[in-house]
């Protein structure tokens, strides 16, 4: 873990219990969280905080590039740590399960994209879509039983 205190104060942030109290969970947590995830595990820790305050403190750390947006077509956006090693995410479109994956091999792609087309990335986002092992087993076996 690194220091969430200084990490604030490099961007000219005040490091108030709520900012470092909502960066700890996402550094602690191995999937993505929308902002109720975030809410419920802030006030499992005894942090109290409502919904329009991490709203704010969600959006300025986006805004700081401390914090990273994830959209997985729920219709809203879950939130991570931007300082995680580069990863992407596996999500199941039958039961919602969230997995990351680190060997996608972006820079490749990246330094292909800034060759042939002269574009220089700055920033992208890969999500794949599809269905869980266990998802795929359980219709599997719900149609081997008709």
């Amino acid at each position: 873990m690194h220091d969430c205190k200084n990490e604030l104060r490099s961007v000219d942030l005040k490091a108030t219990p709520a900012r470092l109290a909502l960066l700890s969970v996402l550094e602690e947590t191995e999937k993505p969280l929308d902002t109720s995830m975030i809410i419920d595990s802030l006030q499992k820790e005894g942090v109290d905080v409502d919904e329009a305050t991490v709203f704010r403190i969600i959006n300025l750390l986006h805004q700081k590039g401390i914090v990273k947006q994830v959209q997985l077509r729920e219709g809203k956006f879950r939130y991570e740590h931007a300082g995680k090693a580069e990863h992407h995410h596996l999500y199941c479109e039958a039961c919602g399960a969230i997995e990351d994956i680190s060997d996608c091999n972006i820079q490749r792609l990246e330094k292909e994209i800034r060759e042939k087309k002269q574009f220089l990335v700055k920033s992208h986002s890969l999500e794949f879509f599809g269905i869980c092992p266990a998802c795929r087993r359980l219709e599997r076996q719900r149609l081997a039983g008709r």
